[in-house]
């Protein structure tokens, strides 16, 4: 072989090796980034199957408290007779027994306690519908049927403590004894004040002392004094709507003071200073008819509170938002019945490690758990 070719495959093997060496680092991870948008992968075998028989109906509500606890409020009563067969008399089935309307769980997915439904000294409501967990060590539950128009206080294992308006009729978004189906509560510690997201029967957010119960304040879209007048079907090409929509779907509250609400029909996420006044909106996937495309708010747990996660039941996907502009930075999820996908997502939560929890209705009636993968908390 002569000088001159060896020389050239010698250049020929080193070049395969360099590209060789290239590719093998093209297929490596590349390793997350502090400040990376956050990334989720679900993890299927979370929670671990129920004890007693139990199944879950519609899920109502989900909330983690300062343990890093996953509370649910579910609705036994939307069970249809096949899923609760172990239940009628005669039974029909082997399986299954509706699970109490609480439930709590840690993280790995163990049910840790359970309790809900009719007890002495209070009405229980009519379709379970939202759950908040203070760090006084108390369970805020409400309800969206005709007359659930109140949110019961319970102790964590369910002795009941105290309520906000009754379980009787409605008198509108300007009374200040009397809820309107009220969808979500949020609690500001600092201040000892419960913000109700009410909801499907008004048209407000409405603030209590979360104590003694007494009312502090209220409004409507914009700051505006809330308005009961029908209004037409949400229209895209229409101009804004001045007032909420039913439902108010959630309100949650953010360390810097910020107080964001879902106005879940009119596709928007408001923002107010906790008085009441009006700072700024964010519209999300403005076509969307039906349910509407905001249907909860989670606040994200780095020290910034950088992310806003938005739960879409109509469009079946959770949006990831930068707080600052509403900017949408990353999605997961779609229209499904797979683990990580979702029929009518609810409402979602998440820990301080980064953890999303969600809950489904209508057919969905489960919970997921979804993992954070990316380096998004520093």
């Amino acid at each position: 072989m002569t000088p001159t070719l060896n020389r050239a495959r010698f250049k020929l093997s080193g070049l395969l090796s360099a590209c060789i060496a290239s590719a093998a680092l093209l297929a490596l991870p590349v390793p997350a980034q502090a400040g990376d948008v956050p990334t989720f992968a679900v993890d299927p075998s979370w929670p671990k199957p129920l004890p007693n028989n139990w199944i879950l109906g519609q899920v109502g509500g989900i909330t983690v408290d300062w343990q890093g606890h996953i509370w649910i409020i579910h609705r036994p009563r939307s069970l249809t007779d096949d899923e609760k067969g172990a239940s009628l008399d005669p039974p029909r089935s082997k399986c299954c027994v509706s699970a109490p309307p609480v439930l709590e769980f840690d993280s790995e997915g163990n049910l840790l306690r359970s309790w809900g439904g009719p007890g002495a000294g209070y009405k229980w409501v009519g379709r379970e519908h939202g759950i908040e967990v203070d760090e006084r060590g108390f369970v805020w539950v409400g309800g969206n049927a005709d007359n659930d128009n109140a949110i019961l206080k319970f102790t964590l294992d369910g002795k009941y403590v105290s309520q906000i308006g009754t379980i009787a009729p409605s008198k509108g978004s300007n009374d200040t004894t009397q809820l309107g189906k009220p969808a979500e509560t949020a609690i500001d510690k600092a201040a000892d004040e419960i913000y109700v997201a009410d909801g499907y029967g008004n048209r407000r957010v409405i603030v209590f002392d979360a104590s003694s119960g007494a009312y502090k304040r209220h409004w409507g879209a914009y700051g505006n004094k809330p308005d009961d007048a029908k209004q037409p079907p949400y229209d895209p090409k229409a101009p804004v709507s001045q007032q909420f929509a039913n439902p108010v779907h959630c309100v949650k509250l953010a360390n810097d003071g910020l107080v964001y609400v879902c106005d879940r029909i009119n596709n928007r996420i408001q923002v107010f200073k906790k008085d009441g006044t009006f700072v700024k909106e964010f519209f999300f996937e403005k076509n969307t008819l039906g349910n509407g495309a905001v249907w909860d708010i989670a606040i994200w747990p780095d020290p910034k509170q950088t992310y806003l996660l938005s739960a879409d039941g109509e469009n079946n996907e959770i949006r990831i938002i930068k707080r600052d502009d509403g900017t949408v930075v990353g999605s997961f999820g779609r229209n499904g019945r797979n683990a990580g996908q979702f029929h009518w997502v609810h409402a979602m939560a998440v820990d301080a490690r980064g953890n999303v929890y969600t809950a489904e209705v209508d057919t969905g009636k489960r919970i997921q758990k979804f993992q954070l993968t990316s380096d998004a908390l520093k």
